[in-house]
This record gives structure tokens, C-alpha cells and sequence, in this order.
């Protein structure tokens, strides 16, 4: 198969997952929640639930684009894939 695996076969879990890093990224920059929303528009309660890495199961590419603007950072430096243990 290419190398290719299929999500079909595998049990949930067994595919790793995405570790939000939004909080190390603020806090090693020393810049608030309430200062990421002055910078980039986004509400409080959403820069806080990335934060806080609760509730999210669908990244907002917009949330993203605006904070990785702000930070000048990239992508990864927010996001990390976790390879299943």
C-alpha cells in the first residue's frame, strides 16, 4: 500500500493525536490571553479554550493564520502531532 495506512482498520486512538501548544507559546513569550485578543481580534473565550486545550476537535485555519501573524511564528511551533504510544 505505498506506505499508506487506513484509518478504517485502526481503532480510535491507535492514530496519535494533535497536542495544542498555544500555552507554551504565550507564556514563553511572556503575552496573555487578553493581549493575543488586543493583537489579533479573536475573543477571549476562544484564544482561551487553545489555551486551555479543552473542547477542540477542529482547528480554525483563520485562529491560526491571525496567531502565527501576531507571534510570527509558524504553525508548528502551535501544533504537534503525537505519534500513538
Amino acid at each position: 500500500m505505498n506506505g499508506e495506512r487506513s484509518l478504517v482498520t485502526y481503532h480510535i486512538g491507535e492514530y496519535g493525536h494533535i497536542r495544542l501548544k498555544v500555552a507554551e507559546m504565550l507564556d514563553s513569550r511572556n503575552i496573555t490571553r487578553n493581549r493575543l485578543r488586543t493583537l489579533t481580534g479573536i475573543k477571549y473565550e476562544i484564544i482561551d479554550r487553545y489555551y486551555k486545550a479543552k473542547s477542540v476537535e477542529w482547528v480554525d485555519l483563520d485562529f491560526l493564520a491571525k496567531v502565527c501573524y501576531v507571534l510570527d511564528c509558524k504553525v508548528e511551533d502551535l501544533l504537534e502531532y503525537v505519534e500513538p504510544s
